[in-house]
């Protein structure tokens, strides 16, 4: 006889699964070893015995397979051991933790940082630390699953503004005595910006702090992300899993804020250090990002040419600018349909459906990388057309499906 638990466990997948909404991991492998010429090929890995050129990676300029910065792993691995050891109130804080952080104040202009495994464990850490039953929050509608799961920890009061509309969160601030404004500086579904400048002109006109996800922005966007940075942000959540190629995240902010989060951040006190050996790849891909800006102009250059190829062969994006291409489809289950013919072409784009994204919006989340060679976005926008050609699209954008659904 099944246990309460069994029952709920099988009920739950089977409901996923009729709906099209049911996870599962793939086994992936490499398809070449790192020191291998690969300048002139687009990132790629083996499934099931068949290569597929990788189209869903958040690794926008390619450091992950650096051979440089393999290296520097190699070299931290050799001077500080594979692991931490201990938390970073006990033994697990090390030089090479330290200079991480102050590499990445210099970059950014804050005062002090602190490091964690993920940014999902930064974002939650800082929300139910920074935040009680007593704040009001104000934020993005669309902001990432770990600053909602943090806020509602906290038992903050949150309230939400509609998407990058100044007019709204201008309101709810007028409205309210509220503590802080978040934000994400790229949004991770829908690849555009948040108005970061304007944002914090509102914030300060209402004393609130602005806090930034910059989970996709760090090391690839221009403007504020530079020395300038803490002058319009408060709290900046960088990331080192997206275009730095490697692990860790951290938060970044006064170093009252830092000081706070070290005597009261049960996530940071708990929890092992990220090893030394990962900090100082972090450190040695950052320094390698900003020694090396030709990899933001790549970057740049395939995003505009796969949006004109998208446009020439009436493939109807969203109108993002950054390495993040949404492709509304709207049904779940016509989404995976659309992804597994790509993939029969040897294309891998990720499948976003509920409740990542609302009910109806659906998508491809196609991410470009400067290491995409020019010949293989061409051979993805023109099986793009060739299935879509098949495919009922919605003639409708992806807020107003959100708008639908809220």
């Amino acid at each position: 006889m099944s246990s309460l638990l069994e029952t709920k466990i099988a009920a739950r997948q089977h409901a996923l699964r009729e709906q099209g909404l049911l996870r599962q991991r793939k086994v992936l492998s490499v398809d070449r070893p790192l020191n291998t010429n690969a300048s002139t090929s687009s990132p790629r890995f083996v499934f099931e015995g068949r290569a597929y050129v990788n189209f869903s990676s958040n690794d926008y300029l390619g450091l992950s397979r650096v051979p440089e910065l393999a290296d520097a792993l190699h070299l931290g691995a050799q001077t500080y051991g594979v692991g931490s050891g201990a938390s970073p109130l006990v033994t697990g804080y090390s030089d090479a933790h330290l200079a991480l952080e102050r590499e990445l104040c210099d970059l950014t202009g804050h005062e002090a940082a602190l490091l964690f495994c993920s940014g999902f464990s930064a974002n939650t850490a800082l929300m139910k630390t920074l935040f009680d039953q007593h704040d009001i929050v104000v934020a993005d509608k669309l902001v990432h699953a770990s600053i909602i799961d943090g806020l509602q920890d906290s038992g903050a009061q949150l309230k939400r503004f509609l998407h990058n509309s100044l007019e709204s969160a201008e309101r709810l601030l007028a409205r309210n005595q509220t503590s802080a404004l978040i934000t994400e500086s790229v949004f991770s579904m829908d690849g555009d910006c948040a108005p970061i400048a304007e944002l914090s002109a509102l914030c300060r006109q209402h004393h609130a702090w602005l806090v930034v996800d910059d989970a996709h922005g760090f090391a690839v966007l221009d403007g504020y992300h530079n020395a300038e940075a803490a002058k319009l942000i408060d709290v900046q959540v960088v990331t080192f899993g997206k275009a730095l190629g490697c692990q860790g995240a951290a938060v970044l902010g006064s170093q009252a804020l830092i000081d706070f989060l070290v005597s009261n951040a049960r996530a940071y006190i708990y929890s092992t250090a990220l090893s030394p050996a990962n900090a100082a790849l972090a450190l040695a891909a950052t320094q390698y990002s900003t020694a090396h800006p030709e990899l933001q102009q790549k970057l740049l250059e395939n995003i505009a040419l796969f949006k004109q190829l998208c446009r020439e062969a009436n493939v109807p994006l969203l109108g993002s600018d950054t390495a993040i291409q949404p492709l509304i489809i709207g049904d779940a289950r016509q989404t995976l349909q659309v992804a597994e013919e790509l993939r029969a072409a040897g294309i891998w784009v990720g499948a976003i459906r509920p409740p990542t994204v609302p009910v109806g919006s659906a998508r491809l989340r196609i991410t470009l990388t400067a290491a995409h060679a020019a010949e293989d976005i061409a051979a993805c926008v023109a099986q793009l057309a060739q299935v879509l050609s098949r495919v009922v699209v919605p003639l409708v954008t992806e807020r107003q499906a959100a708008d639908n659904h809220r």
